[in-house]
């Protein structure tokens, strides 16, 4: 039951104004979310990773500069196992990257991946075929068809272009609905409002939506 982050402008921005934030939700979450973290972000046109083993709120945010698209993931260990930086997200290949919120039972897919989150993304990715709206909506029906139980799901998966966001959840709809904010130079998306902050809304339950 991790936490999620999403920052697309039309500007240059200090990441660390946003990390610092997040760490402080991350930090003040009922769950947990010290179990490591890890961001991907975009300078001079590539895509760059970092990933720790250690909390957020106890890392150094300040080496990464500025970005105008970035994803950051604070992990909630499913029972406290596998905790190793190789299990951190984002997840991604040579277009998309990928963080993932959520407690599945009993899922019965055939897809690589050491831990859930990682089976779930190559499961979506393989259904892709130029689509990947199309993608996710299948592939969320199937796994929840082929599942015991799911007590959330949400999925952010986002390219250069767009970002697509699945929200999916069976209990807890504090915790698990995601919010996004528009201003006229940015969007963000995220497990919680920003504290302080007005303008945010609600992504709907069981939906999945596209932004560019």
């Amino acid at each position: 039951m991790c936490r999620l982050l999403y920052i697309k402008s039309k500007n240059p921005f200090p990441i660390v104004e946003h990390l610092q934030i997040f760490a402080a939700i991350a930090k003040n979450s009922k769950e947990y979310q010290g179990h490591g973290w890890g961001l991907a972000y975009l300078q001079r046109g590539k895509w760059q990773h970092y990933k720790n083993i250690n909390p957020v709120w106890k890392d150094n945010l300040n080496h990464c500069g500025r970005t105008t698209l970035m994803l950051v993931h604070a992990r909630s260990a499913f029972q406290d196992r596998d905790i190793i930086i190789e299990n951190n997200m984002p997840f991604y290949d040579q277009r998309y990257i990928f963080i993932f919120n959520g407690e599945l039972h009993g899922v019965k897919i055939r897809a690589d991946g050491r831990i859930g989150a990682e089976k779930v993304f190559n499961f979506i990715r393989r259904l892709d075929h130029g689509d990947m709206t199309e993608a996710i909506i299948k592939g969320v029906d199937i796994i929840e068809k082929r599942s015991t139980y799911i007590r959330a799901m949400n999925i952010i998966i986002a390219d250069r272009e767009a970002v697509y966001v699945s929200s999916f959840f069976n209990e807890d709809e504090d915790y698990f609905t995601m919010y996004y904010k528009k201003t006229k130079d940015a969007l963000i998306i995220c497990s919680e409002k920003y504290p302080g902050q007005q303008d945010w809304l609600a992504i709907k339950n069981r939906s999945v939506k596209v932004y560019r």
